[in-house]
């Protein structure tokens, strides 16, 4: 090999380690994988001994994180298209009343009163939708509004119908329905809800990366004026998105409701919060055009790891909060240093 030769290839060597660095700096898991990896080492040493490692410990967790990640899956492809969704706690509560009523008092079967559920659940995606695009109201605000709305509404029609606010032994009336086991079954020993959980990120994850779709989502969080030049259908794309975020919290509902054999017109209430954090915490930015639905499943992991490894430590449970919001405010910190670490290394090289 000539000097030249060396030179060049010492050269191109140097280019090609920062430019390997500056891509695993951009990836929006990296925080989270490095948090999950924390969290459950330190579970692992301080509540191992107590039940936290043991299969069940594992199935817990594994079932809050479910629980959080099917809705925080397309509230980040939502974060990812520039938008928010504040309503989708509160949609947990009226989408299981929605399939619940005419379960235990029309005796409907279960895909009837799946498909109440849906069309509640495409009636308010399509009005947070209208509100925000066709009024031009912030996401922030629409959502918001919904949110009010719908738990009042729950509230007072459930009352209005039934006299009470729950409604109880839902499988008894479903006994020998097909459809039941899949929202509450148990494959190989763990719920159902797990592989919907993993199901709804294999599937955003291959939209976001490998369809034209995820392509459309990205532009309209980067830069809505140049996706609308382009000709990329911003408004129907937004819309779509809403509506499937109203439709996971109606899964949401189904597989806890089946879980535990009842439905409230308080379920679900702050799990938007829970949702959003959990896809900030896997790397999605507020502003849009960042996100990743892995993130996000490592993030919801963090959750559910956090929330059930206090009950197997000697830790008060009323220190839940404060670690998640300690956990958020450092995830955001780290995530905003090492963006701006790789860019200034893109424009030093």
């Amino acid at each position: 090999m000539t000097m030249d030769a060396a030179k060049t290839t010492e050269f191109a060597g140097g280019v090609r380690r920062p430019f390997r660095l500056r891509a695993v700096l951009l990836r929006p898991e990296l925080t989270a994988f490095v948090g999950v990896i924390v969290v459950f080492a330190f579970f692992a040493l301080t509540a191992g001994g107590s039940g936290f490692l043991t299969f069940t410990g594992t199935k817990n967790y594994l079932q809050v994180a479910a629980e959080i990640g099917i809705l925080a899956t397309p509230v980040t492809l939502l974060l990812v298209a520039g938008e928010f969704d504040l309503s989708v706690g509160t949609m947990i509560a009226a989408g299981g009343i929605a399939v619940a009523f005419p379960i235990s008092f029309l005796h409907w079967p279960l895909w009837a009163s799946i498909c109440s559920g849906l069309a509640v659940a495409g009636i308010v995606g399509a009005a947070n939708g209208f509100l925000v695009l066709r009024l031009g109201m912030p996401s922030f605000l629409a959502t918001l509004g919904m949110m009010f709305f719908l738990r009042g509404a729950t509230l007072g029609l459930t009352l209005m119908l039934t006299g009470a606010t729950q409604i109880f032994r839902l499988k008894e009336s479903l006994a020998g329905d097909p459809l039941l086991p899949f929202f509450s079954g148990t494959p190989l020993g763990l719920p159902v809800a797990i592989y919907w959980w993993l199901a709804s990120v294999a599937v955003a994850a291959y939209i976001l990366a490998s369809t034209r779709w995820g392509n459309w989502i990205y532009a309209s969080g980067g830069d809505r004026e140049a996706a609308v030049k382009m000709g990329i259908p911003v408004g129907r794309l937004k819309v779509t998105l809403y509506i499937l975020t109203a439709i996971s919290a109606v899964v949401v509902a189904m597989v806890e409701m089946f879980y535990v054999d009842i439905t409230d017109v308080t379920q679900g209430l702050g799990k938007e919060f829970e949702a959003i954090t959990a896809a900030v915490v896997g790397g999605a930015a507020i502003s849009g055009g960042i996100g990743s639905p892995v993130g996000t499943a490592l993030g919801t992991l963090m959750f559910g790891m956090i929330s059930q490894g206090f009950f197997y430590t000697e830790i008060n449970d009323n220190w839940y909060y404060a670690f998640v919001g300690a956990m958020l405010v450092a995830v955001v910190t780290i995530n905003s240093y090492t963006r701006r670490a790789a860019m200034r290394q893109a424009r030093s090289k």
